[in-house]
Protein backbone atom coordinates (compact mmCIF):
# COMPACT_ATOMS: atom_id res chain seq x y z
CA UNK A 1 0.00 0.00 0.00
CA UNK A 2 1.43 3.35 -0.65
CA UNK A 3 1.38 6.38 1.19
CA UNK A 4 -0.62 9.43 -0.58
CA UNK A 5 -0.84 13.38 -0.04
CA UNK A 6 -3.76 15.11 -1.55
CA UNK A 7 -2.64 18.51 -3.44
CA UNK A 8 -3.50 20.95 -0.71
CA UNK A 9 -1.42 18.81 1.73
CA UNK A 10 1.16 19.00 -0.94
CA UNK A 11 0.86 22.68 -0.92
CA UNK A 12 0.89 23.07 2.78
CA UNK A 13 4.21 21.48 3.09
CA UNK A 14 5.66 22.27 0.40
CA UNK A 15 5.30 26.19 1.51
CA UNK A 16 6.31 25.10 4.65
CA UNK A 17 9.91 24.30 3.66
CA UNK A 18 9.93 27.09 1.59
CA UNK A 19 9.13 29.19 4.54
CA UNK A 20 11.79 27.59 6.38
CA UNK A 21 14.65 27.96 3.89
CA UNK A 22 15.87 24.10 4.29
CA UNK A 23 14.89 20.45 4.96
CA UNK A 24 14.65 17.28 3.13
CA UNK A 25 11.36 17.12 3.81
CA UNK A 26 8.39 16.27 6.43
CA UNK A 27 8.65 13.54 8.87
CA UNK A 28 5.28 11.45 9.56
CA UNK A 29 6.04 9.07 12.51
CA UNK A 30 4.24 8.03 15.48
CA UNK A 31 4.39 8.65 19.37
CA UNK A 32 2.66 6.80 22.46
CA UNK A 33 0.14 9.19 23.22
CA UNK A 34 -3.91 9.98 24.26
CA UNK A 35 -6.45 7.81 25.02
CA UNK A 36 -6.62 5.78 22.56
CA UNK A 37 -2.40 5.36 22.58
CA UNK A 38 -0.93 6.75 19.84
CA UNK A 39 -0.36 9.90 17.77
CA UNK A 40 0.55 11.17 14.95
CA UNK A 41 3.63 13.71 14.66
CA UNK A 42 4.97 15.68 11.84
CA UNK A 43 8.41 17.01 12.15
CA UNK A 44 11.19 18.42 9.28
CA UNK A 45 14.11 16.40 8.45
CA UNK A 46 17.22 17.98 7.82
CA UNK A 47 18.86 14.42 7.10
CA UNK A 48 17.95 10.68 6.83
CA UNK A 49 18.02 8.34 8.95
CA UNK A 50 18.89 4.67 7.94
CA UNK A 51 15.77 2.62 8.56
CA UNK A 52 13.85 5.36 6.73
CA UNK A 53 11.61 5.26 3.91
CA UNK A 54 11.11 8.21 1.47
CA UNK A 55 8.03 8.92 -0.53
CA UNK A 56 8.23 11.51 -3.24
CA UNK A 57 4.65 12.93 -3.89
CA UNK A 58 3.89 15.76 -5.47
CA UNK A 59 7.55 16.76 -5.63
CA UNK A 60 7.44 16.89 -1.84
CA UNK A 61 9.25 13.82 0.38
CA UNK A 62 7.19 12.13 2.90
CA UNK A 63 9.68 10.48 5.04
CA UNK A 64 8.99 7.52 7.24
CA UNK A 65 10.40 5.55 10.11
CA UNK A 66 10.39 1.82 9.79
CA UNK A 67 8.60 1.05 12.74
CA UNK A 68 5.82 4.12 12.25
CA UNK A 69 5.58 2.59 8.57
CA UNK A 70 3.32 -0.96 9.16
CA UNK A 71 0.67 1.20 11.04
CA UNK A 72 0.73 4.17 8.47
CA UNK A 73 0.67 1.87 5.07
CA UNK A 74 -2.20 3.12 3.06
CA UNK A 75 -2.30 6.34 4.92
CA UNK A 76 -3.31 9.72 3.46
CA UNK A 77 -2.28 13.06 4.27
CA UNK A 78 -5.00 16.08 3.78
CA UNK A 79 -4.67 19.33 5.00
CA UNK A 80 -8.54 20.73 5.60
CA UNK A 81 -9.78 24.56 6.20
CA UNK A 82 -12.71 24.29 7.86
CA UNK A 83 -14.41 27.91 9.22
CA UNK A 84 -11.50 29.57 11.04
CA UNK A 85 -9.80 26.16 11.75
CA UNK A 86 -7.18 24.39 9.54
CA UNK A 87 -4.92 21.43 9.98
CA UNK A 88 -3.63 18.40 8.90
CA UNK A 89 -5.72 15.49 8.64
CA UNK A 90 -4.64 11.62 8.58
CA UNK A 91 -6.88 9.24 7.12
CA UNK A 92 -5.17 6.26 7.69
CA UNK A 93 -6.94 2.70 7.30
CA UNK A 94 -5.16 1.04 9.69
CA UNK A 95 -6.96 2.91 12.30
CA UNK A 96 -9.48 0.66 14.49
CA UNK A 97 -11.19 3.56 16.68
CA UNK A 98 -9.69 6.87 17.92
CA UNK A 99 -10.40 9.02 21.09
CA UNK A 100 -13.55 11.42 21.12
CA UNK A 101 -11.08 14.52 21.24
CA UNK A 102 -9.13 13.03 17.64
CA UNK A 103 -6.11 13.38 19.32
CA UNK A 104 -4.96 9.35 19.11
CA UNK A 105 -5.88 6.60 17.26
CA UNK A 106 -5.79 2.59 18.20
CA UNK A 107 -4.70 -0.05 15.32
Amino acid sequence: MAITMTPAAADRVRSFLVNRGKGVGLRLGLRTSGCSGMAYVLEFVDSLNDDDEVFDIDDVKIIIDAKSLIYLQGIELDFVKEGLNEGFQFNNPNAKGECGCGESFTV
